[in-house]
């Protein structure tokens, strides 16, 4: 019997106690029966936990289905193009792409491109990417590189790096261009966390009132002291949100990674929305999973998985001392491994900080993990209604009065590709294999439904609602 089977059937023996607790409880209030919540669990690490962590904020944002349409029309995906994407502050490069002046990088989203430079100040400017003689953009898609100036392919038109432009091949003919006025229109661009973050709207509000809680929750997580160690770019045979989605619950786990549930607490996991545009998930490493519900593993056992061992092997075996848990003893190795490796001291982060699973997200398209062992960031963008593009990063700590690498040139991976094809993914590219092997079908489905809709749960796909509710938001503030 497989592991969900096990599970259904202890819960129907207690099953007509359990809904009838249910039934007794307001939409939303419902959590895993008989389980901490991952904030109760960190709170009893040896460490504790920040108060960033332990921070709570959900309420019920309703329960009525979500239209397929909203994934596969294109005059929604219009609607997004036009009224969403060029509204919202999205992470555009990291400021090692363009580490000294002169240097380039070209963001596309959508139907829109902008072209990002480090002028001769040594500030960071971003440009609509079109010249505005005839509209050709000034550097190709997908680009980056070196210039001293920004000149036009087509017809030479040229400006330099602080947006002034500089040369009009026969000016005579253009009597009335008054090169004063014809300087690059610049985006609203700001830095945070080593990101560049850029926002095509002229009045939108600055970009620390947009993250909200993050730059609160981040001051110890020094984001920025980080440099980029792997760029995996991937296409995904889905909607941008379909995408995103797939990374906003742990509710998959049981399913998509099911030789992870041991190890991993995925029902009992917490969501957390703050305001518009932050929401969070955060499940445990070294708890067992509440779907086993019988046989459940000692501490020894689970640090075994952990550590890669077989259950009937103890030879060498790392012991999980009395009055300790695996969880704490697996952090103390991995904060050890990750310190002789980055030649860095991580024995000031809590258990939490160093193995759980703890992501942000930054509506609309942006994922960052603060924690040790887990040290990704993500990102989806459009590519058309059925595709996606996402880029997922792995950054690691800089080393104190050493030089750090550039950014490595992304690994560049076609749908069918898989992601152990970049080395410098390690054991996680058969993880996001599983991860996004499921959207074809989800896109496939989306057009054969009956239904029209999907079902989400309260609580642990609270964070896939919210994402459809501040798209709607967007889009219904520009209609008024």
């Amino acid at each position: 019997m497989c592991i969900r089977d096990r599970y259904i059937v202890i819960y129907e023996i207690r099953g007509l106690n359990l809904m009838s607790e249910l039934k007794n409880l307001k939409p939303g209030e419902a959590r895993c029966p008989d389980h901490p919540s991952t904030k109760e669990l960190v709170s009893r690490d040896c460490t504790g936990a920040p108060d960033a962590i332990l921070e709570e904020s959900y309420e019920f944002i309703g329960d009525a289905d979500i239209p397929f349409e909203r994934y596969i029309s294109k005059d929604f995906a219009q609607e997004e193009n036009n009224k969403m994407w060029s509204k919202v502050w999205q992470w555009a490069c990291h400021v090692d792409h363009i580490p000294e002046v002169g240097d380039y990088y070209v963001y596309d989203v959508a139907d829109l491109s902008a072209v990002i430079v480090r002028s001769n100040n040594n500030e960071i400017k971003a440009y609509y990417n079109s010249c505005l003689h005839r509209g050709t953009q000034l550097k190709p898609s997908g680009t980056s590189g070196v210039c001293k100036e920004l000149k036009c392919p087509f017809h030479g038109w040229t400006w330099s790096l602080s947006g002034k432009l500089e040369y009009l091949p026969c000016d005579w003919d253009f009597p009335h261009v008054n090169k004063e006025e014809y300087n690059l229109p610049e985006l609203k661009c700001d830095t945070w966390g080593g990101f560049v973050f850029i926002n095509f709207d002229q009045n939108a509000n600055p970009l620390n009132d947009y993250l909200g809680v993050l730059p609160e929750h981040f001051k110890n997580w020094n984001l920025e002291d980080r440099y980029i160690e792997t760029h995996v770019t991937k296409k995904l045979p889905c909607n941008w949100k379909a995408a995103a989605e797939a990374f906003l619950e742990a509710y998959h786990v049981l399913e998509t990674h099911s030789e992870g549930v041991y190890t991993a607490g995925d029902a009992n996991a917490d969501y957390d929305i703050f305001g518009d545009h932050v929401s969070r998930f955060i499940h445990t490493i070294g708890y067992t999973s509440p779907h086993i519900v019988e046989n459940r593993p000692s501490q020894q056992e689970i640090l075994d998985i952990l550590l890669g061992r077989k259950l009937d092997d103890n030879s060498g075996t790392v012991k999980v001392p009395e009055g300790s848990t695996a969880r704490e003893v697996y952090a103390r190795i991995v904060q050890e491994e990750m310190g002789e490796k980055y030649k860095s001291d991580f024995s000031h982060l809590t258990v939490t900080e160093t193995i759980d699973s703890i992501e942000y997200f930054v509506f609309p398209n942006a994922f960052f993990f603060p924690g040790l062992q887990l040290p990704m960031v993500y990102r989806f963008r459009p590519d058309g209604v059925d595709h996606a593009i996402f880029d997922l990063l792995f950054l690691r700590p800089k080393v104190e009065g050493e030089d750090h690498p550039l950014p490595p040139e992304p690994h560049y991976l076609d749908i069918d590709d898989s992601y152990t094809l970049c080395e410098g993914t390690g054991y996680l590219g058969a993880v996001y294999d599983q991860d996004t092997n499921n959207l074809l079908s989800q896109t496939r489905g989306f057009k054969a439904s009956p239904k029209g809709a999907q079902t989400l749960g309260n609580y642990q796909e609270s964070r896939a609602r919210h994402l459809h509710q501040i798209v709607d938001k967007y889009i219904n503030q520009t209609k008024n």
